[in-house]
């Protein structure tokens, strides 16, 4: 059944506590893609989670478009009222950005450990019924004093508001049959996760769902349908498992098939979200010509945007336990102004900065491949220097900043191309630009000492001098060192590139 709600697709970030500037950039990197929204588990009891409404308030401050929810939110330990309150606030601080992902706790002795009421599974659905009832209520600016007594939460009075911006919808994570029976009668849309429900059970639980709304004098399509994603863009067979064009076909049945609406991807790399976007962009076409009775149609791209192009976080994890770069002291350069449009000519400046950096990416896991070949006995130390001495990141005057070799034929010349033309004129153009431009030529310098402790390594592994862990260490330092420099030129470049006209 499809029920003719409008497709919505977001992310499901882990919120880790270790790195928090990266889970904020992916969630930027979300809105930048074209998503619709973010969405971060909430479990109060993990000290490696950051605290999610926390999370929800600066993310939500460090975007511009993008709806953010929790997925969801521990209702034993947040106290309805104080959940409501919360959520409106946000909502009104946001204009409407914001919606509630609620859960009925289902880690229970983890509650219990923490504080919260120790309640068994049917009495933590009790509770939840009755904290619907009561953030409704909150949100509803007339009637006088909230009265509402219940088993688990008695309001005696409190206070109205205060009132969301918009409508909050509430969606729920339910998977057994009483759970999605108060989805049905009460809540705004039905949350599950395709890891706990696969494609081939939707039926039946949608079929509770619409049976509960229809004994409670709701029409079923009030509810929305979301899903939680887990899948991967290789492989063949099964559920989510290939390129792009199987998740399109995947996800547009389940829309006009089971009446999905909201598709979310649990994943925290950036590549799966680009690539997550296009899918996006394929379902709403096939949905909208299936929907009108007409064949999908490649759409003609604008020919002017927002800036489209989106810089790459650098990775989750270090490698290294050493660290070359202060990342503490980089400068920025001017905001993104968020009113300006550009051309499709002047966005493939910034977009071929980050085609080559993924080129650059690409060569830094074949040094790493090579590298275990080695510790495998699968190929010669000599053999494995030579290979890496005539790859593209290997030069004597190497830079590591824009451009490689295999571009050459595009950007005239390699390495000289960035300290001798394109900092230079970037320096030219905008003033405000040049402690960045400073800066990275500066890291230009300390990333060939990184390259050439890899050298060092390869050699002292094939003198005897050295071992397979101290070549692995120096490779570990120019991953981390490496990727960081890159994520944080396209962050500070690809904009300028644009907007000032440089190639």
């Amino acid at each position: 059944m499809d029920y003719g709600h409008d497709l919505v697709f977001g992310t499901f970030l882990t919120p880790a506590i270790d790195d928090p500037a990266r889970v904020i950039a992916l969630a930027q990197l979300t809105e930048q893609v074209g998503l619709d929204l973010v969405s971060f588990q909430d479990h109060p009891y993990q000290p490696r989670l950051m605290d999610a409404w926390t999370l929800l308030s600066v993310v939500a401050a460090q975007t511009q478009r993008i709806k953010v929810t929790t997925n969801v939110a521990n209702l034993p330990l947040r106290h309805p009222v104080v959940l409501a309150r919360s959520v409106a606030t946000l909502d009104q601080i946001t204009g409407g950005r914001v919606e509630l992902g609620l859960g009925a706790g289902g880690f229970l002795e983890a509650v219990a450990a923490n504080g919260g009421p120790r309640l068994t599974a049917g009495q933590s659905i009790t509770a939840l019924e009755e904290a619907i009832a009561i953030m409704r209520e909150v949100w509803t600016p007339t009637g006088g004093g909230i009265k509402l007594p219940g088993k688990h939460y008695t309001v005696a009075g409190a206070k109205r508001g205060p009132q969301p911006a918009h409508d909050v919808e509430i969606w729920l994570g339910a998977y057994k049959p009483r759970m999605l029976a108060v989805t049905g009668r009460l809540a705004d849309g039905w949350l599950p996760s395709s890891g706990y429900v696969g494609p081939d059970q939707l039926a039946a639980m949608n079929k509770l769902i619409d049976e509960a709304a229809v004994e409670a004098g709701r029409d079923p399509a009030s509810v929305r349908r979301l899903y939680n994603l887990s899948g991967q863009f290789a492989g063949s067979g099964g559920f989510l498992q290939g390129p792009e064009q199987v998740w399109i076909d995947q996800l547009t049945e389940l829309t006009l098939g089971e009446g999905m609406s909201t598709y979310i991807l649990a994943s925290d790399d950036p590549t799966d979200i680009r690539r997550f976007a296009e899918v996006a962009e394929g379902v709403r076409e096939a949905v909208e010509a299936a929907r009108n009775g007409t064949a999908a149609v490649a759409q003609t791209p604008p020919q002017s945007s927002g800036f489209a192009v989106v810089p790459t976080p650098p990775p989750a994890v270090r490698r290294s336990a050493v660290q070359v770069l202060d990342e503490s002291e980089r400068p920025t350069g001017p905001a993104l102004d968020p009113s300006r449009t550009y051309t499709s000519y002047q966005l493939s400046s910034g977009q071929h900065l980050i085609d080559v950096h993924d080129h650059l990416r690409s060569e830094l896991e074949q040094i790493h491949d090579l590298v275990e070949q080695v510790a495998a006995g699968s190929m010669g130390i000599g053999q494995a220097r030579s290979h890496i001495n005539t790859m593209t990141m290997r030069q004597n005057n190497w830079t590591l900043g824009t451009y490689c070799e295999s571009y050459c034929r595009l950007v005239t010349t390699h390495h000289s191309i960035e300290d001798a033309s394109l900092f230079p004129q970037l320096r030219r153009a905008d003033p405000a630009l040049v402690p960045v431009v400073n800066r990275l030529q500066e890291e230009h310098l300390v990333i060939h000492d990184v390259l050439e402790g890899v050298d060092k390594a390869l050699v002292a592994l094939v003198d005897g001098s050295g071992t397979i862990d101290g070549l692995r260490a120096a490779v570990d330092l120019l991953d981390d060192t490496l990727l960081s420099h890159l994520s944080y030129e396209e962050r500070e470049l690809v904009e300028p590139l644009a907007r000032l006209g440089v190639m």
